[in-house]
């Protein structure tokens, strides 16, 4: 799922940038950009910031996978509560559909609260075909040799961090969340505020031990090997770009 952890806008955001932009350059329609990586790993925020580079040259948007989650009344029906974010909780059809959809001109993709827990219909975002649309979340497979099919992305950005570091920073915004609850009974972490927070603490590690960093071993990592450019985030939210495997394609 999606974050909002901080990045510093160092020399790494122009640098893709500009790999983005060239790429850009060879394409006459949309240009999709997927953009992967860990929960919490701060996608969400390098998609936004590097559009806000790209804006003064072409027109950007940005969308999450996070809307292609099934309801969580299906995922109960399923038992895939607990898989939320695992390749099998997403509807893949729907997300190729809007992919396809906005190559040739307007797409309807919708919206997922981290507030309440689940995609909120009045939330949807109906858009035009920008330059450039960075896709950004998880459920993305390995991507295929060029030419890419019209339903698939075609640039794989993967962010990579520590893996202490994204614990550290899953637990900051499970923390932030829950705070927030308490003026917000809607909100899916006010089923929390019983809870001590070193309670939640131990129970938000759990949750990432258990949860999120097998999603991450066993599914999103291995697309590190394959990401058409490998970004690295630090501690202190500075980004680099450290491959850059298009060449080779």
């Amino acid at each position: 799922m999606t974050d909002d952890q901080g990045i510093d806008c160092a020399p790494g955001i122009s640098e893709l940038a500009a790999l983005i932009a060239e790429a850009r350059s060879a394409e006459a329609q949309t240009q999709i950009i997927g953009l992967t990586g860990s929960v919490a790993s701060g996608k969400t925020t390098l998609a936004e910031n590097v559009s806000a580079s790209l804006a003064a040259n072409f027109s950007v948007d940005s969308v999450s996978t996070d809307g292609f989650l099934l309801p969580n009344d299906v995922l109960a029906e399923r038992d895939l509560t607990l898989r939320k974010g695992f390749p099998e909780t997403y509807d893949h059809a729907a997300k190729r559909e809007a992919i396809e959809r906005i190559r040739g001109g307007e797409a309807t993709f919708p919206v997922y609260s981290h507030v309440t827990y689940q995609v909120e219909p009045e939330l949807a975002r109906t858009l035009a075909a920008p330059d450039i649309l960075f896709l950004e979340g998880l459920g993305f497979s390995a991507p295929a040799l060029p030419p890419r099919p019209d339903h698939a992305p075609d640039v794989l950005v993967y962010l990579d961090a520590d893996i202490a570091d994204l614990e550290h920073w899953y637990l900051e915004r499970f923390i932030r969340l829950w705070r927030a609850a308490e003026t917000d009974p809607a909100s899916f972490y006010a089923r929390f505020l019983h809870m001590s927070e070193s309670e939640l603490i131990a129970f938000a590690t759990s949750v990432w031990t258990e949860i999120n960093l097998r999603n991450l071993v066993e599914h999103i990592e291995p697309l590190r090997a394959v990401a058409d450019i490998v970004v690295k985030k630090n501690r202190a939210h500075v980004v680099s770009v450290v491959e850059d495997r298009r060449v080779s394609r």
